[in-house]
This record gives C-alpha cells, sequence and structure tokens, in this order.
C-alpha cells in the first residue's frame, strides 16, 4: 500500500456519498441493486479506498453462501473510480482476498464496467482468468445528445415510422402505479411464454419497483383504450440509463406500443441529463455478422437485436469478465458441470 492510502468498509449513506461523485458508475454498483439483489440469496458489503483522506475507488461486492459454508463474490460491473492504477486495484482486491477467507469463497468474479479495448491492467497478472460473463457482453448505446428530434433522425427510418405510428394507433403510455405491479407481472409472463426466456418472481419486480422508483428508474404502461398491452421499466444514474425488463401482451402488438414505450423511456432518460441510452444485450457478434444474420436468426438474443438495432446507436462490447479462484478443485467440479 502506498503512502496516505486506506481502505475501509463503509456503510450504505458513506457508498452513496461516493457514487454521487462519479456520475460514470454503472446502477449495478448502487446500494439500491444490493438491496434488491438480497432478496434472491445475495448479501452486499462495500468498501472504500482513500488516498490522502479523499476517496479515491471503491467497490460493492454481493455475497452468494453456498452449502458446506462455502460462498462465491461477485462484483458486477464495478470497481468504480480510480481503479486501474496497479497499486490501487491490489489494496482493493487485498480487502476482497480478506472477505473471501472470512466467507470461505469459492472463488471471486469481477465484471468491470469497462468497453473492450479500455481496460488498463492486465488481470491475469493479479491472479484472474477470463471467465463466462453474467450480464450481457455486448450492447447497443444510444447517444442521447443534440435534440430530441436529432435522436429521431438517427434512428431507422421504420423505427420512427412505428414510433409516429403506435400514436396514431390511439396507444398512450403512462406512469405505472403500485397497483399496476400485477399487470405488469402478467405482461412479463405473456412474454416470457411467446418468447421463451426465464423471469424473476413477482416479488422481485415489487422489490425493484420499491427501491428504484421514482428517483433512479420508472416504469411505464403502453395502454390502448384503457387496457395495458405493453410495459418497460428503464433505470438511471448519473450519465447512463439502462433497458433492463419490457413486456408485451399477445392483443395489439400491430399498435407497436413497445416502440412507443422505448420513444418515451429515451426521452425521459435524456431529460434527466443522461447522456447515453443502454439498450442492454444483444447476441455477441461482430457488427457485420449481426447485420448479415439479423433477418433469419430468432435464437437467442437475435429476435430483441432485430427491434433494437432499429433505434440507432452503436454496438458496443465490454471487456468481460474475470475469476479470482481460491478452491481450485471445486472450482472446476463446478465449471465443468455448467452451473457457474
Amino acid at each position: 500500500m502506498i503512502t496516505g492510502q486506506s481502505i475501509q468498509e463503509v456503510d450504505v449513506k458513506t457508498w452513496m456519498a461516493f457514487l454521487e461523485g462519479h456520475p460514470e458508475a454503472h446502477i449495478l454498483q448502487t446500494a439500491p441493486w444490493g438491496d434488491l439483489k438480497a432478496g434472491s440469496g445475495w448479501r452486499a458489503r462495500r468498501w472504500l479506498l482513500r488516498e490522502r483522506g479523499e476517496p479515491r475507488a471503491g467497490l460493492q461486492v454481493l455475497i452468494r453462501p453456498l452449502p458446506l459454508g462455502f460462498s462465491v463474490l461477485y462484483v458486477p460491473k464495478g470497481p468504480v473510480g480510480d481503479w486501474q492504477h496497479p497499486e490501487a486495484f491490489r489494496t482493493l482486491l487485498a480487502a476482497l482476498d480478506r472477505l473471501a477467507r472470512e466467507t470461505r469463497a469459492l472463488w471471486l468474479r469481477i465484471e468491470p464496467d469497462v468497453l473492450e479495448g479500455e481496460l488498463l491492467l492486465d488481470l491475469t497478472a493479479f491472479g484472474f482468468r477470463p471467465a463466462p460473463p453474467i450480464q450481457p457482453r455486448r450492447t447497443i448505446l444510444v447517444s442521447l445528445e443534440g435534440e430530441e428530434e436529432a435522436i429521431l433522425q438517427a434512428m431507422h427510418p421504420k423505427t420512427r415510422y412505428n414510433i409516429r405510428l403506435a400514436e396514431r394507433k390511439g396507444v398512450k403510455v403512462r406512469e405505472a402505479q403500485p397497483e399496476d405491479l400485477p399487470r405488469f407481472y402478467q405482461l412479463l409472463r405473456q412474454t416470457a411464454a411467446r418468447d421463451r426466456f426465464a423471469i424473476h418472481t413477482f416479488d422481485y419486480y415489487r422489490a425493484a419497483y420499491e427501491r428504484f422508483v421514482p428517483h433512479l428508474a420508472c416504469l411505464w404502461l403502453a395502454c390502448y383504450e384503457e387496457e395495458p398491452i405493453a410495459a418497460l421499466m428503464a433505470f438511471a444514474w448519473g450519465e447512463r440509463a439502462w433497458y433492463f425488463y419490457g413486456a408485451s401482451g399477445d392483443r395489439h402488438r400491430e399498435k407497436m406500443p413497445a416502440y412507443a414505450l422505448q420513444w418515451r423511456a429515451i426521452r425521459w432518460a435524456k431529460a434527466r441529463g443522461c447522456r447515453w441510452y443502454d439498450l442492454w444485450g444483444i447476441p455477441d457478434e461482430d457488427p457485420e455478422v449481426l447485420e448479415a444474420q439479423f433477418t433469419t436468426r430468432r435464437d437467442g438474443l437475435w429476435g430483441v437485436y432485430r427491434f433494437k438495432r432499429g433505434f440507432g446507436g452503436r454496438v458496443a462490447r465490454w471487456a468481460g469478465a474475470f475469476d479470482r479462484v481460491y478452491f481450485p478443485p471445486l472450482y472446476h467440479l463446478i465449471r465443468r458441470l455448467g452451473i457457474a
């Protein structure tokens, strides 16, 4: 540790005060996200690295208990701040190693909020190895710079047409209230059954709403003749917003409610001062492959890519995930079984 440097576990208030000075931080590093994951069996703890008394970097780590007293550690989209200096990272890592011993962690997985090619540290030099990402590796980032008309003009013409079509067809978008949550979940279930993907429990989405709305998120319903036919929940922190949850029923899909919802979320993010709207998750393929195959592929995330690409933006790929292994035999066994 260099002179004047110290690291300390901090409470929620101190952590959130640190994040206030980091508009580039990811929503998954906020305390409400740690609280949300507690409902899924995780527990959050937070460390802050100071240099000469001033906060320099920090992280929120999630702890998942396993049978026989073991655990796994996960740092989603962190650390935050000036952590890519070797000495700073070494100090943060020492705190995580102590936590690993305390919790008998089999491994530590970190997933930095850094684009591919911008990771300055060689994490393998610190004992990490590449690992399967938990969050989507590739996404589309829509710039929110300029006027709303400029954002519209950057979209595909068909997408602009569908946004306006939804309005002409009588689709109205409104902010959801707590009593709308059962209808939101019903739409999610219909979407999951139709598109064959897994969703969380109703309690999970209710907890997300209670912890993030209205300060860090918004849930909208698209309605036709007062009937909710689609929904979208977006989150925001600092200079970015993220599209996490979307749903649509089986009725009135031809009225393009999903396009109206995305446009409302984009305008909401821009009004908050966000610079980017992250569409969160497309197939992990190079742009040339994406464009060559999106009209014929429907598996995995290919169906949503066809929808998301219309909103303009640029395809981006994150640096990925990395594991630091503490119990190699158990780690390799679990990996071979395909459960981590």
